[in-house]
């Protein structure tokens, strides 16, 4: 196949480009040329922008079997792909969010994708922490309907996937890594109300094996699958888990929110599990329609332990800054 990717220039992006060039398919590279490549002269590479005329100036007349976008975070971004791709892709792949359903107002946990429709909250104040969040959320959404309105009127061949909070080996987001350094120090964990969120997350193997399987299968085509883990461990376990496979001793600490607040600390920061814009998926249709199943959660956070634990990051998260204010109060609270 001739793919084409756009974004997905790190982490999850990396390893399907990866996984397509070791499988024999030609692959296109689409983004901002901001960061290094692997890859050399293996793949094509399109420098532009694509909020601006860079992105129908570059693909102009050009045809690819399927394509895969990571970096669509608007309805101009995904009007901008019909435009731009109609005709002249056999199947496009938009990779989406679970924030798609955590701005919608009541929506169930776990959510189904028939749980997408629905009356969404207001916008949050400017200013306020949640706004970026809702803003992402709803972008996401506003570019779902653009496909989803464009394989209805004209048959664009698409698929949405919606995904969870992401973890694996070079995690740029580090968030995962930021308990792992807690863990790794001996000290204790504070967790805002001790940990009961049900978590679900997806390792970043399965998004690259899910989409490698669906590249070009027309029974996707004008659908959207979530995708996560099975298991629905709370925070606590997930973290036990972890301080087990690390051979580590789990000191916990259940403290309120309001408490860490008082203390000058972000309950986001110290734990960024713990935040409302988390989403929890239900991965049954998948299952049910692709026979998708996920690896099992120990093995994924056996493979980004043992890899963190091999080569120790030269640094840690920014947010392990406050590491000496979390021993301060985890000794107060006793």
């Amino acid at each position: 196949m001739n793919v084409l990717v756009v974004g997905g220039n790190r982490f999850v992006g990396h390893e399907l480009t990866a996984r397509l060039l070791a499988g024999g398919h030609q692959v296109t590279l689409f983004n901002r040329g901001r960061r290094p490549d692997p890859f050399g002269e293996r793949v094509e590479r399109l420098r532009g922008d694509r909020t601006a005329p860079d992105f129908a100036r570059l693909l102009a007349r050009r045809t690819f079997d399927a394509a895969v976008d990571f970096a669509a975070f608007t309805e101009a971004d995904a009007r901008g792909a019909v435009d731009a791709l109609a005709g002249r892709v056999g199947h496009y792949v938009l990779v989406s969010t679970g924030q798609v359903y955590l701005v919608r107002e009541g929506c169930p946990r776990p959510a189904r994708e028939s749980d997408y429709d629905g009356e969404v909250m207001p916008a949050p104040p400017d200013g306020h922490p949640d706004r970026a969040e809702w803003e992402y959320g709803m972008g996401k959404r506003a570019g779902e309907d653009v496909l989803a309105g464009a394989w209805a009127r004209q048959g664009f061949p698409s698929t949405r996937l919606r995904i969870p909070v992401v973890y694996g080996e070079r995690d740029h987001t580090r968030r995962l890594e930021g308990y792992l350094w807690r863990l790794f120090d001996g000290g204790p964990l504070l967790l805002p109300e001790g940990g009961p969120q049900p978590l679900r997350h997806v390792y970043a193997g399965e998004v690259v094996r899910f989409l490698l399987a669906i590249l070009g299968r027309e029974t996707t085509l004008g659908r959207a699958y979530n995708l996560c883990q099975q298991e629905v461990p709370t925070l606590a376990e997930y973290l036990r888990l972890l301080a087990e496979l690390m051979s580590a001793r789990a000191r916990l600490v259940p403290v309120a929110r309001e408490e860490l607040v008082r203390a000058g600390l972000d309950p986001v920061a110290v734990s960024p599990f713990s935040g409302r814009w988390v989403s929890l998926l239900d991965p049954s249709l998948a299952r049910d329609e692709l026979g998708f199943t996920h690896r099992p959660l120990e093995r994924g956070l056996h493979a980004v332990v043992a890899g963190f634990l091999a080569h120790l990051p030269a640094d840690r998260p920014p947010a392990y800054a406050s590491r000496a204010r979390e021993r301060e109060l985890a000794a107060r609270l006793g």
